[in-house]
């Protein structure tokens, strides 16, 4: 029986580690703190630094310090939503001034295509916000993908190593858990996956992970790319 839905991450599942750390955590890492000053006024810039400072004590008047925080947890690779969706503001202009591109696996589009053709439906579940996932696959170095997808989770839903986080998005999709497949290349997302009810396959890209995949000991089954992903 094929599932109904597949949810998949994106770093180092349809996308290279590589970009995300060597491109865009950089490039937000530079350009967050002019951001940030120069969009004090906007709506959605100011409701990520409030709750910011509702849970560091940071005074929401102390733009500075504020900023310092948040580079320490791009630095720390924290997976924070308000981070993460004050990046995904930031990597918009990057994205739409054409100074990258995001990266897809050759073998990602083609076998999306062939899902989506099967009347499945596809979903993005990543740490990084849903605009900035919406950038990644419209501005992607396949052509705009966004329309493959028919839904997008980021960590509202919860954190990914957790539970809890895989039935909201179960109960959103109003699907059986035991009728959606998630990909992700950490075991530990898989792991509370599989606890919710979710069929699960471990992405082992040779250019992303040292790991022998004929070696590994682990519950998932396991792919070296999505042609070697089995729905049934």
């Amino acid at each position: 029986m094929q599932p109904l839905a597949i949810v998949t991450d994106i770093e180092g599942t349809t996308s290279s580690t590589g970009f995300v750390k060597e491109v865009l955590f950089p490039y937000a890492a530079r350009n967050l703190p002019g951001f940030i000053r120069a969009n004090m006024d906007s709506r959605d810039v100011m409701r990520q630094l409030r709750s910011i400072s509702g849970y560091t004590g940071i005074a929401i008047e102390d733009t500075d310090e504020l900023i310092l925080q948040l580079l320490q947890w791009i630095r720390d690779d924290k997976k924070i939503t308000e981070l993460k969706a004050l990046q995904g503001l930031v990597w918009e202009k990057g994205y739409q001034q054409g100074e990258y591109q995001g990266h897809i696996y050759e073998d990602v589009p083609d076998k999306l295509r062939e899902w989506f053709d099967l009347g499945i439906n596809l979903y993005v579940y990543s740490s990084g916000s849903e605009k900035a996932q919406r950038l990644f696959f419209r501005y992607s170095d396949a052509g705009d993908l966004r329309l493959l997808f028919a839904g997008y989770f980021d960590t509202t839903f919860g954190p990914k190593k957790e539970k809890i986080s895989y039935s909201n998005i179960a109960d959103a999709l109003a699907l059986p858990a035991d009728r959606i497949l998630f990909l992700s290349d950490i075991e530990a997302e898989l792991d509370a996956a599989k606890a919710a009810g979710f069929h699960t396959t471990l992405l082992v890209r040779p250019k992303d992970s040292p790991l022998d995949p004929h070696k590994l000991k682990t519950s998932h089954p396991v792919a070296r790319n999505f042609n070697e992903v089995r729905i049934e």
